[in-house]
């Protein structure tokens, strides 16, 4: 596996940075996952299953931008699978694209805004189940991603009309105010019933890989190679 992390490095030598940091987490609603438990089982029970059904939904996922060129001819690809002691393994891509990926095209590929559920609620269904950041803060200050009394992971983002790099060279994706044409919804569940779920809190996406796999699947434009060191990281503990 350290062989492996190490020869991945050799990408960024010859490839440069890469334009896509993929992560895919396992859907524990698939139906290839549900229709195989009894009923006193939870898909947690089951890591047979979810093993066998992840491993044929990576494949499919290769597949689709290797021989469909879902986002273009690709120069070179890698993934790391993390399994964890919580939760469902999920899968971590880098894709280096033959045609690098500008900022300008970046709204094409990424979005991190709430669907308009009248003219797409197939999307609109996805994105609000899958790719919304639990509610965290000061309104529940136990929440997962809290450390030192502030959100591990910057949510709830700042609202921004376009897409623009910040001072670090990541981007600031869009994210449209309500009151600037951006959508949200009202959360129904009984913890935190009646709170406004707005963009400030989607997790950046593609779309279109939403729709083929419907599970949360977090998209990020790559500004520097730091992405790579984190699969790399990935690769060198899994070998620990």
């Amino acid at each position: 596996m350290r062989e492996y992390a190490h020869d991945a490095l050799t990408y960024c030598r010859k490839f440069g940075r890469p334009d896509l940091f993929v992560t895919m987490t396992c859907g524990k609603n698939w139906p290839e996952i549900q229709s195989q438990l009894r009923l006193d089982e939870k898909p947690e029970d089951r890591y047979d299953i979810i093993t066998r059904v992840f491993a044929m939904e990576v494949k499919k996922f290769t597949g689709i931008f290797r021989n469909g060129k879902l986002f273009g001819e690709h120069q070179a690809w890698l993934y790391v699978i993390e399994w964890q002691k919580r939760g469902l393994p999920h899968c971590h891509f880098l894709i280096w694209l033959k045609h690098k990926l500008r900022r300008n095209q970046i709204d094409d590929v990424i979005s991190a805004e709430i669907p308009d559920r009248n003219t797409d609620p197939q999307l609109y269904s996805i994105v609000t189940k899958h790719m919304i950041h639990d509610i965290c803060g000061p309104v529940n200050p136990n929440a997962p991603c809290m450390k030192d009394g502030r959100c591990s992971k910057k949510y709830p983002y700042a609202f921004q009309e376009q897409t623009c790099a910040s001072e670090d060279g990541y981007p600031w994706y869009r994210r449209r105010s309500p009151s600037n044409g951006g959508h949200s919804f009202i959360i129904e569940q009984d913890l935190f019933h009646g709170a406004v779920i707005d963009n400030s809190r989607v997790v950046p996406h593609s779309p279109v890989l939403l729709r083929l796999f419907n599970c949360h699947i977090n998209t990020e434009y790559c500004h520097s190679v730091k992405a790579m060191q984190y699969s790399v990281n990935m690769s060198t503990r899994a070998a620990a």
